[in-house]
């Protein structure tokens, strides 16, 4: 079997496909960061690892040492744009949620950035892509952390910060980050997974990692599959899995959705770490999200289904729903959870419209997809605790935009927390107020000095 390449080049099927297979090996734990993930930056001050004893100590000393939970919150976002590259002037600022409320972690997943093309899934990756999406949303984050700062100035001008107490001006004021850093970006043919956290909290990331696991053409290429990356926050694992999986409407076809997600959990594997105490499955970490187009339709007739998204019948729809029946039977998704859908479908839509694919006349010959969840976000385990899921309306592609905000639990060392404690305590402020004081009663007698000795 054989195909024609764009320039016009004829190149036998097997030798790409395994040329494929083995580059996508060698580079899936390959990935893009604002800091480097070697030894060095492991290095970085990192409070959470004071007061611990070494792992050549005993077991008992290190059981031993109390732990505290601390919540962040996650921003959680999946788009499947369909192929199409993002405008230069593309405003993702209000997708980022309402700017009173910034969250520590954002992961944003996408699907079909590039078109799944046969030169797209065959020949090498198209990083410029990635990218641009990398760059708005560096942009986005900023704009936000911009907004919040012009409002703080704002309100302070206006009196109203005489109108709140202490503590609630303190939370406010600390909750405007100085920044935001790319800890993990990884891209698999259409697929991009990108991890932002507050600058003040990339100290505390460790051992960031990332996972490929292609499901597409022969069951490995990447037009299908999923990018998963972890890292450790404090005490805390997360991993996030972005997925496309199998599409098709028709009856059966939820069974290859199954299939790929088994794959994706079989798969997906992580290096234990130099101590080799680091999860190395998908459900190993405490935290676990699953993000994408996972393609699950309504197991309805298209003309039903059709009727009640008009009336905007959602539970009705969602009786029916495939990912829901997977969810309560537990096969697969055995222990994942998804919160309400509250929202209209999210796919297929007419592009550059608000009108469902199908619904417009004349357009005959073309396959017809009905109304349906395609995007979603579940997640596994405890510790996470869903705050919203919604969808978003832009139409730059046939889906639209789905995202989510957890408050996530964080393992804690008790020295992080006393620490924290002191920064915020009014002991902190009177030991720097008289530091201030011996320091510029001190400074006539270091006149004329010019060394000093211990």
């Amino acid at each position: 079997m054989s195909f024609i390449m764009a320039e016009n080049q004829e190149v036998m099927w097997p030798r790409l496909v395994t040329n494929r297979i083995l580059g996508e090996g060698l580079r899936s734990s390959n990935f893009v960061a604002d800091f480097p993930s070697n030894a060095e930056a492991s290095s970085l001050l990192d409070i959470s690892s004071l007061g611990q004893p070494s792992l050549s100590e005993n077991n008992i000393l290190i059981n031993q040492l109390k732990h505290n939970f601390q919540n962040y919150k996650v921003f959680i976002s999946t788009w499947n744009v369909g192929g199409i590259a993002p405008q230069d002037d593309l405003d993702i600022v209000d997708w980022l949620d309402t700017p009173n409320n910034m969250c520590d972690i954002y992961v944003f997943g996408f699907q079909e950035i590039v078109p799944l093309r046969a030169s797209y899934v065959l020949g090498s990756e198209n990083s410029k892509i990635s990218m641009k999406w990398n760059s708005l949303i560096r942009e986005a984050l900023n704009k936000k952390i911009q907004y919040c700062q012009e409002k703080q100035q704002y309100n302070s001008k206006l009196g109203r910060r005489q109108q709140t107490t202490e503590v609630e001006k303190t939370i406010f004021e600390s909750s405007i980050p100085e920044g935001f850093r790319c800890v993990i970006s990884k891209q698999m043919v259409g697929i991009l997974i990108s991890v932002w956290v507050r600058s003040d909290l990339r100290p505390y990331v460790r051992h960031p990692r990332a996972s490929c696991v292609g499901c597409g053409i022969m069951g490995y290429l990447g037009n299908k599959g999923s990018v998963s990356v972890r890292f450790q926050l404090h005490e805390t694992s997360f991993c996030f899995v972005c997925s496309h999986l199998a599409s098709g409407g028709r009856e059966g076809d939820e069974k290859h959705r199954n299939s790929d997600v088994a794959e994706i959990f079989s798969r997906t594997s992580f290096p234990r770490g130099p101590s080799f105490d680091l999860p190395r499955k998908i459900l190993d970490h405490d935290r676990v999200i699953l993000l994408g187009d996972l393609n699950y339709r309504i197991s309805l007739p298209e003309a039903t289904t059709r009727l009640l998204v008009d009336r905007k019948e959602w539970n009705a729809l969602l009786e029916n729903d495939q990912l829901r029946m997977e969810l309560m039977s537990g096969q697969v998704f055995e222990g994942w959870h998804e919160g309400l859908v509250r929202f209209a479908p999210t796919y297929k839509y007419c592009l550059n419209s608000n009108v469902y694919f199908g619904c417009v006349e004349g357009q005959k010959g073309r396959k017809w997809r009905a109304p349906a969840w395609c995007d979603r976000i579940i997640w596994y385990g405890e510790g996470l605790q869903q705050r919203l899921y919604t969808r978003g309306e832009s139409n730059l592609s046939d889906h639209r935009p789905v995202k989510a905000i957890f408050t996530a639990q964080v393992q804690v060392p008790s020295t992080f927390k006393r620490l924290q404690k002191f920064f915020l305590s009014e002991r902190f402020d009177q030991a720097t107020t008289r530091f201030d004081q011996i320091s510029s009663s001190d400074k006539s007698r270091c006149r004329g000095r010019s060394s000093f000795r211990l």
